[in-house]
């Protein structure tokens, strides 16, 4: 695979530094990559785009599902996670983070990670959607993504790891061979390190989180603008499966305009017991799945926006008033406290929520050990696609999919670089082209991305609605290369251009693999295909970017997870 020879409009880099590994993100894979590879007697280097503990790790409520209950077995974890994958799932994959999981969560404890846990001292267990056991550990009650952050930072700040915080990724770099060489970066505000640079790198891992601000609401912080994903594909990686956003949902309803990062009610919620109702108090969920409000996401997702389609409503409720004001406090302390904000007490009323997105269960395809198809270039976390997640993610599995592959990118760096000895590559960058390949968009163009994706490729999707926002997408990335080829002109460089740019590519794709799959499958809602079609969908959708920034789509030829080394030739969309 080689390089598309794209690249953003950005400053030439004004600083460098190297290093055996660069890791570009401070969510639970990223941390987990960097003191892992740290461990090995690596050089690492640890880049994220805000401060270390802004990511989308610490805003995870419910927990990390691994099987550490008694009576609860892997085979068991692995069972509930294929049946949520709805067909997609890469079996191996799966087995791979449900027997390697609960060593990895107690690797996680002796980090400094510290969990709830019951009277008899044993860590407490709670149950989620799709999970037929309680298998959720969680900490501070509905606050295990903080708690989890807080021991990585604090792991990583004693080992002295050196760190780019507030710094923005912009594009790969390789050498002549086409294998990675590092990455060039935009440092914000004076350090360090500042402005545009590069850190050279033989290695370097994607752990940039997900893609939620593609749509006007979500549960993703402000940074979560696809730029691993968008970093990839410019990179000449393949991206799979990009068609599957889970929409959770319980989000707290905030208005029909609301926009932006929105309240998240957790699934621990409805795993103790809280009911999902209309306007009329009616239990709509029963008797729609064996599970009830505890079933898939999708499936709890699609519940919900038909009640409201069948009696217009904007939202439902969860109602858990029968909790009490005391486990409301102890268990779900966080949530209660962004209710209340809201001016919404859920100890004496039912909770407006409403699906809004969430996480992407597609991303950047690898292989078991994170490899993705350029040489030297890892993938983990949400940015990924390893094949576990299928068409749906089971609840609480991504914080689990987050250490487990990325002690596993750990250990192939290692043991790649101890193949090497003495003969340890030092990355050499080809030169950068010194005009820009990739025309930057306005940076008022992302609310348009995200009205368009918001209408067209959200949960509910149609022949109609996709032909419709690839069309307006495609309007905006037509106009702003016309601009760039007729007079030189792009908008100028910076932080929320290149986020917008970023947001504009992996939507154009996500809209190609939806509109190319016609079914509905997982977190896939087709209303012009309301049906499973395992005969001729049960596969996956790869989409790479060509040199002239047109997309390249293909399908697998079965639902096998194909090799990060396979090529084929693809349609050209």
């Amino acid at each position: 695979m080689t390089s598309t020879g794209i690249r953003l409009h950005a400053p030439a880099p004004g600083w460098a530094i190297s290093a055996d590994v660069v890791v570009v993100g401070s969510g639970v894979a990223g941390l987990t990559a960097a003191l892992r590879c740290q461990a090995a007697g690596l050089t690492t280097v640890v880049v994220t785009k805000a401060r270390l503990d802004d990511g989308s790790t610490r805003w995870a409520q419910g927990g990390i599902a691994a099987a550490l209950g008694e009576g609860d077995t892997p085979e068991q974890h692995l069972e509930d996670t294929l049946v949520a994958g709805a067909g997609l799932c890469d079996e191996e994959a799966v087995r791979t983070l449900v027997t390697e999981g609960p060593d990895a969560v107690r690797r996680l404890i002796s980090t400094g990670a510290h969990f709830d846990t019951d009277d008899e001292g044993d860590i407490h267990l709670t149950r989620e959607g799709g999970h037929h056991r309680r298998r959720i550990a969680h900490a501070g009650g509905d606050a295990t993504g903080a708690e989890v952050s807080r021991a990585l930072v604090e792991a990583v700040r004693a080992r002295g790891l050196h760190t780019i915080e507030n710094a923005l990724v912009l594009d790969l770099l390789t050498d002549a061979d086409g294998r990675t060489a590092g990455v060039t970066l935009h440092v914000m505000g004076e350090g360090q390190h500042d402005g545009v640079g590069a850190v050279h790198a033989p290695a370097v891992v994607l752990a940039t989180g997900g893609m939620g601000q593609v749509y006007s609401a979500t549960t993703n912080p402000a940074v979560s603008t696809g730029d691993g994903v968008a970093l990839a594909l410019r990179a000449g990686a393949e991206i799979s499966d990009l068609e599957f956003v889970q929409f959770h949902p319980t989000v707290l309803f905030l208005g029909a305009d609301a926009e932006g990062q929105q309240p998240l009610v957790s699934e621990a919620v409805r795993g103790e017991g809280a009911h999902l109702v209309d306007g009329d108090g009616v239990r709509f969920m029963v008797g729609r799945h064996e599970l009830a409000e505890l079933a898939p996401r999708d499936i709890v997702a699609k519940g919900i926006l038909r009640r409201m389609l069948e009696q217009g409503a904007e939202h439902m409720y969860l109602d858990a008033r029968h909790f009490g004001a005391e486990m409301w406090e102890q268990r779900f302390p966080t949530i209660l406290a962004a209710c209340r904000a809201h001016g919404i007490d859920p100890v004496t009323e039912p909770v407006p929520v409403a699906p809004a997105a969430h996480y992407a269960s597609g991303g950047v395809r690898t292989d078991a050990h994170g490899r993705t198809t350029v040489p030297g270039l890892y993938a983990c976390g949400e940015v990924a696609c390893t094949g576990v997640h299928g068409a749906n993610r089971l609840a609480s599995n991504s914080l689990l999919e987050g250490l487990v592959y990325a002690e596993r990118i750990a250990a192939d760096i290692a043991a790649a670089r101890a193949d090497d000895g003495l003969h340890a590559r030092v990355p050499v960058p080809v030169p950068q082209p010194d005009q820009p390949a990739h025309p930057l968009l306005a940076a008022e163009t992302r609310f348009a991305v995200q009205r368009i994706m918001t209408e067209g490729a959200g949960v509910l999707r149609s022949e109609e609605s996709l032909a419709r926002a690839a069309d307006q997408l495609q309007r905006l990335h037509t106009e702003a290369r016309e601009a760039l080829e007729e007079n030189g002109k792009t908008a100028e460089p910076g932080v929320d251009t290149w986020e917008a740019t970023n947001l504009l590519c992996v939507a154009r794709v996500l809209v190609a693999a939806a509109r190319l799959r016609e079914e509905t499958r997982g977190c896939h809602w087709r209303e012009d295909r309301a049906d499973r079609d395992d005969a001729r969908w049960r596969r996956h959708i790869v989409v790479r970017l060509n040199p002239d920034r047109s997309l390249a789509v293909r399908t697998t030829d079965t639902a096998d997870f194909p090799p990060t080394r396979q090529t084929q030739r693809p349609q050209e969309q």
